[in-house]
C-alpha cells in the first residue's frame, strides 16, 4: 500500500517528465533536508520507499517519532543530480504533510500523557489519505481509533435515531458482528451514557459533553459498570485538553490534531 501511495505521489508530480532533465546531463549530486522550524519527524516510512523506487541514498539523522528543532539535518540524500531534483517535491510533500500532522498531535499527547489517558485520532481524514495520517499521528503519539466503519460497530446520534430499543439492538449485533469487535455508542447526555452502559455497550462516548458533566458519568461508570471504557470526544482543542483528561475518561478523540495541523517548514539545500 505504502509503494503504490509513493508511486502515485510521484506521477502527479512528475507527470510526463522533468524538463530539466531535457537540458542539462545528470551528475552525481546530494543534498541536505534541513529544519526551518521545530517539529516531530514523521515520513520516514514512505520516504524510504521512494528512496527504494528512484535509486538513491538517504541517511536520517533524525527517525519517525523524534523531535528535531529549527537548523537541524533530518537527512541528506544522494544520487545523480536528475533523480535528486526530480523527487525532490514528492519527498518533501509527505515528509511536510506527516510531521505537521505529528508534530501538533505531540502537543496535545505531551499534555495528557501525565494522566495516563489514551490520545485517539479519528476517521476526519482527508479522501484517500486515511493511512498516511493516522500513520503520522502515531508518529505523534495517538493510538488510531478505527481505520473505517469495518472495524468496530460505533452507534452514534445519527444511529439512534433509526433504533427503538438500545439494549435489543446490541443483543441482535452480538450475533452478527465478528466476536472480537467491540461495540461503541455515542452519547450526548448523562442519561443517554446510563442507557449504553445498562444495554451492554464495550464503551461510551461522551460527545460534546463538559468536563463535569464527564466526571458524573465517570462517577455511574465505576459504581455500575467498571469493565466499560469511557471516551470522551467533540471540540477537544490544546486550551480544554487537560480538563478532560482529569475527567477520569480512559481516552480522549479528537480530529483536530489532523485535520487543523498547519505546516512546518522544511527545504531540501543541494550541496
Amino acid at each position: 500500500m505504502i509503494e503504490e501511495f509513493v508511486k502515485a505521489s510521484l506521477a502527479q508530480d512528475v507527470g510526463r517528465g522533468d524538463l530539466y532533465a531535457l537540458v542539462e546531463p545528470s551528475v552525481a549530486s546530494s543534498a541536505k533536508i534541513i529544519a526551518k522550524s521545530d517539529g516531530i519527524v514523521a515520513g520516514q516510512e514512505y520516504v524510504d520507499v521512494l528512496a527504494q523506487l528512484e535509486n538513491f541514498e538517504i541517511n536520517w539523522f533524525k527517525s519517525d517519532s523524534q523531535s528535531f528543532a529549527k537548523g537541524d539535518v533530518i537527512a541528506t540524500i544522494a544520487g545523480d543530480s536528475h533523480t535528486l531534483l526530480r523527487i525532490e517535491r514528492t519527498l518533501l510533500n509527505m515528509l511536510l504533510h506527516a510531521s505537521s500532522i505529528a508534530t501538533l498531535t505531540n502537543k496535545y499527547a505531551k499534555i495528557i500523557e501525565p494522566y495516563g489517558v489514551k490520545l485517539l485520532d479519528t476517521r476526519k481524514t482527508r479522501p484517500m489519505l486515511r493511512v498516511f495520517e493516522k500513520y503520522a499521528s502515531r508518529c505523534g503519539g495517538a493510538v488510531n481509533h478505527r481505520m473505517g466503519l469495518d472495524d468496530s460497530l460505533m452507534i452514534k446520534d445519527t444511529h439512534l435515531k433509526t433504533i427503538e430499543n438500545l439494549a435489543s439492538y446490541i443483543h441482535r449485533a452480538r450475533t452478527k458482528i465478528p466476536f472480537t469487535s467491540k461495540i461503541e455508542v455515542e452519547a450526548e447526555t448523562y442519561e443517554i451514557a446510563q442507557e449504553a452502559m445498562q444495554s451492554g455497550a464495550d464503551i461510551v462516548m461522551c460527545d460534546n459533553m463538559t468536563p463535569q458533566q464527564i466526571q458524573e458519568v465517570v462517577l455511574y461508570k465505576d459504581k455500575n459498570f467498571p469493565h466499560i471504557l469511557l471516551e470522551a470526544s467533540g471540540n477537544i482543542s490544546l486550551e480544554t485538553i487537560e480538563s478532560y483528561a482529569l475527567s477520569g475518561v480512559d481516552a480522549i478523540s479528537s480530529g483536530s490534531m489532523i485535520h487543523q495541523a498547519n505546516w512546518i517548514d522544511v527545504s531540501m539545500k543541494m550541496d
